[in-house]
């Protein structure tokens, strides 16, 4: 294997919303830009390929744009670690090395994922989990589905389901029904996502939707069979091949935290923290998106035009951006309030349930542990192949433990790869 050595003027670290719209704006003032994504197709999570339907319109229109623009996209990409602005990169089984004078990051999020009994079960995964499965070809078809949880992501993965063949027999949301109907009613202040929320409601008129409610465990031997909720104050059981839960979202913020940059950690679940025209505490990255605080697509799109913008110095250009970005961060605030999660949900795990799924640690083997490291120190919580993404975010919620530390690089790699590089990355442990 040889090292490929590549420069360009910006790089961009995800190819979602925030990442196309910052190599799109980058591009557009003659830069040479470089997109490294972990997928094969480009879209991110929101915009994933879609097996049967290919990609939403937005995301082909960006991809058409970048093209004709020549910006170069790498593919089942991931960053393996940096020396400066230099990014040694993974590509494929290969290495190869990005020079850059700015770099982007549209790293995105992933779901929040809350342990209770059961949900370890094979059948059971997270809302936006079931959707990316149905978009990839996972045979839904006939499957009986319930999803469960707290937001809008909820009615995007059951129309998805539904498009795909599933039999969805119920949306479960957390959040009371004043609370639902007052922010519904808000919806005139953002015209377009009233029509948006209009036409999905539609697309799901057949299927029962119930506030107040949420999931209290997972019943099965070796699969999901049923699943046992909280509906207007008592529970029922429901016999489903399928429970799609999703509590909401957390930024993915460990590669800029490898960088050295600045997080807020006022909240259990850290963002990057930027400047007006999304610049980092380090002057030469940027950062856009669901990585500095979860906003939805439209500001995704916005904060990447902006950090795209600066990373080439047109700040007149991002700044004209700024009035649009706080529409959008509004939006997200009123969403953001009406879909917080209640302490019941918080509270469904019972001393049995497994909270670390990789090193089997269940919860009650937490008590007396005194922090994460104590807490990984003790019981190998965090250590295993996700680095505490699942459990030290679910921790963090249900305890208000920060997450444990976790080691470069951000995903596993083989050693072949590392050998292709002549300079060795920077591969350091990061400890919490």
């Amino acid at each position: 294997m040889s090292e490929r050595r590549l420069r360009c003027d910006v790089v961009v670290v995800g190819a979602g919303p925030a990442g196309m719209s910052a190599a799109q704006a980058a591009a557009s003032h003659g830069a040479s830009v470089i997109v490294v994504d972990a997928q094969p197709q480009p879209g991110g999570q929101i915009w994933r390929h879609d097996v049967r339907d290919g990609a939403p319109p937005p995301s082909s229109t960006l991809q058409a744009a970048l093209a004709a623009a020549g910006v170069t996209l790498l593919p089942q990409s991931e960053v393996v670690g940096s020396a400066g602005r230099r990014l040694f990169v993974r590509i494929g089984n290969d290495g190869a090395t990005i020079d850059h004078e700015a770099l982007v990051l549209a790293t995105g999020a992933r779901e929040l994922l809350l342990p209770f009994p059961g949900w370890t079960l094979p059948g059971v995964t997270g809302a936006g989990g079931a959707q990316a499965l149905a978009k990839q070809g996972w045979p839904v078809r006939g499957q009986r589905v319930v999803l469960a949880g707290s937001g809008p992501l909820l009615l995007a993965a059951a129309a998805t389901l539904r498009r795909h063949g599933a039999d969805v027999l119920g949306i479960h949301e957390q959040a009371a029904l004043p609370a639902v109907a007052g922010f519904a009613a808000g919806l005139w202040r953002w015209p377009g996502k009233l029509a948006q929320a209009l036409q999905l409601r539609a697309s799901l008129a057949a299927v029962p939707y119930r506030t107040g409610s949420h999931v209290l465990r997972a019943i099965g031997d070796d699969r999901l069979r049923a699943v046992e909720l909280r509906v207007g104050g008592r529970s029922i059981e429901l016999e489903c091949d399928m429970l799609g839960c999703g509590f909401g979202l957390v930024p993915n913020v460990e590669l800029a935290l490898s960088l050295g940059c600045a997080l807020d950690d006022g909240t259990p679940h850290p963002r990057v923290i930027v400047d007006d025209v999304q610049r980092s505490s380090i002057a030469h990255v940027y950062a856009a998106g669901e990585a500095c605080g979860i906003g939805g697509v439209d500001c995704a799109r916005i904060e990447g035009g902006i950090a795209g913008h600066a990373a080439v110095g047109q700040a007149r250009a991002a700044r004209a951006l700024l009035s649009r970005r706080a529409r959008a961060r509004r939006f997200a605030a009123a969403l953001r309030k009406t879909f917080a999660l209640h302490d019941d949900i918080r509270a469904l795990a019972d001393g049995s349930t497994l909270i670390c799924r990789c090193e089997d640690v269940r919860l009650d083997a937490l008590a007396g542990c005194d922090g994460a490291r104590e807490t990984k120190l003790m019981t190998r919580f965090g250590m295993g192949p996700c680095q505490g993404r699942i459990c030290g975010t679910a921790l963090a919620e249900i305890r208000g433990v920060a997450r444990t530390g976790f080691r470069v690089p951000i995903f596993p790699v083989s050693l072949d790869v590392l050998s292709c590089f002549d300079d060795a990355p920077r591969i350091h442990p990061q400890e919490s």
